[in-house]
């Protein structure tokens, strides 16, 4: 099995940078033999807000991660959710509070890691 790490810094909407990390990520999940992790760092965490409400028509990042979770593992920078306010509350359903120390050993365990 091969297994890849993304680490996301970017906020949900703004830029696509979160976006298109999450397509990745998502195309990379349906693959067989792949195991796909998800950190959310800085203003990433917001990602994984639940409610979150955009127009019609455009992409909704709660969804897309939601699909990932279910595939994956998704974790958060326990530091970064602190400095912007966001409780274990307000996560989606599987995502879930970390630590450095987490995303230092899952680094170690990936065959490869993509940063956006």
């Amino acid at each position: 099995m091969t297994s890849t790490l993304f680490i996301l810094n970017e906020a949900p909407y703004g830029s696509e940078r979160a976006y298109n990390g999450l397509r990745l990520a998502g195309a990379l999940a349906g693959k067989e033999g792949q195991q796909v992790r998800v950190f959310l760092l800085a203003d990433a965490v917001a990602c994984a807000r639940a409610g979150q409400k955009v127009p019609p028509g455009y992409y909704n990042i709660q969804l897309m991660l939601g699909k990932l979770v279910r595939q994956g593992e998704v974790a958060l920078c326990g530091t970064c959710m602190d400095a912007r306010g966001v409780t274990d509350a307000e996560l989606i359903e599987g995502a879930r509070r970390s630590t450095l120390a987490q995303l230092a050993d899952w680094t170690a365990e990936a065959g490869k890691v993509l940063v956006f």
